[in-house]
């Protein structure tokens, strides 16, 4: 099969790997009909996660087609089409029995595309299948479904769940990228007072606007100053920094007010500074995290039932075997406007058995 590969920090290719079978009894091979490219990934292409190997198949969001199942696989069966989540859980550990799937002992986690072959593939092998893929509704496209792999899970929870958003509160999010908008649609969920989004690019912070933003700022423009004149000078409740890069982290550090809540979602790759000399008064709770998705159910009834806003993230489409052409359109977001790009075949539904 085709896949794109992870060649060292600055290579990758897309080219010829062995295609994948069931190694284990809990384990599901999918043909992937629909799969997208994370900021994640950019990272890793970097260089910022050493854990991933060259030869490494990249990609951990995808929906597709179940092809084959283990013998101990219960939930799923060849020709169900299932969403795949970013996060695999063996669902016996300390951590999975807290629903903490992101820190799963044993053997799950974060593994795709990080620690075994991902989904940027014709075909990806899921391990623990019964608990790590979602059947898809009928009434739900797989372009938009996909997006439920990753970004809006991560959103939620860490951004939004972790920051403890309340009614009446001052969110700014830093980062309008794909995790911060989707950050800015499901802090709408819970009635905050407003919602502020910090980005460099023009393109994103309309497309922040048209996501519910009450307030945007270019990050150049002096951030701090408007949140601090919306706020009468206390700062925001919540700021989520969803970018990855030390000056995005220490920026969210001096825009939070006395009390408030950082929740970080960015990947990062390099150290940023903590000036605990200005926090250790201000009574103010930092949060990391990598998504559990145990949010993954709720977010897939929410968008069969119309209520959770995801088409427009979409703004380009490719096939498959575009997959480095959808890389450089999604590494050059400033230039090409991408926010979420697709690759994936001719659209098909199922409608999932009882």
């Amino acid at each position: 099969m085709k896949a794109f590969v992870f060649e060292g920090p600055v290579q990758t290719s897309w080219r010829d790997v062995p295609d994948p079978g069931i190694k284990d009894a809990a384990d599901a091979v999918i043909r992937v009909d629909a799969v997208t490219i994370c900021g994640t990934d950019l990272h890793i292409i970097k260089g910022d996660v050493p854990e991933v190997t060259p030869g490494r198949v990249l990609g951990h969001e995808a929906v597709g087609e179940v092809m084959e199942v283990g013998s101990d696989v219960r939930s799923v069966r060849p020709g169900d089409r299932v969403l795949v989540s970013c996060i695999a859980s063996c669902g016996h550990c300390r951590f999975c029995r807290e629903n903490r799937y992101g820190q799963c002992q044993g053997g799950g986690g974060w593994v795709l595309g990080h620690l075994i072959d991902g989904t940027q593939a014709d075909y990806v092998r899921v391990p623990f299948a019964d608990l790590s893929v979602h059947p898809l509704p009928s009434a739900v496209d797989s372009h938009d479904a996909v997006l439920l792999a990753d970004i809006f899970p991560t959103a939620y929870e860490v951004g939004v769940l972790n920051g403890h958003v309340r009614p009446g509160d001052t969110v700014v999010v830093v980062g309008a990228g794909p995790i911060g908008l989707a950050t800015i649609v499901t802090a709408q969920l819970y009635t905050p007072g407003r919602i502020i989004a910090v980005d460099l690019a023009d393109s994103r912070l309309a497309a922040a606007r048209a996501m519910g933003a009450d307030a945007t700022v270019n990050a150049a423009e002096g951030p701090e100053k408007l949140v601090e004149d919306l706020t009468e000078g206390l700062g925001a409740d919540v700021v989520v920094e969803a970018v990855g890069v030390p000056e995005a982290f220490e920026m969210c550090t001096r825009m939070v007010c006395p009390g408030g809540r950082v929740a970080n979602v960015g990947v990062h790759g390099k150290p940023a500074a903590l000036h605990l000399e200005d926090l250790w008064i201000k009574d103010v709770t930092i949060t990391t995290g990598l998504v559990d998705t145990y949010s993954t159910p709720l977010l897939l009834r929410m968008m069969a039932d119309d209520r959770l806003p995801s088409s427009s993230l979409v703004t380009h489409r490719f096939e498959l075997e575009q997959m480095e052409e959808a890389y450089d359109v999604f590494s050059r977001a400033a230039d090409t406007g991408a926010l979420k790009v697709v690759l994936g075949g001719p659209q098909h539904t199922t409608v999932v058995r009882a």
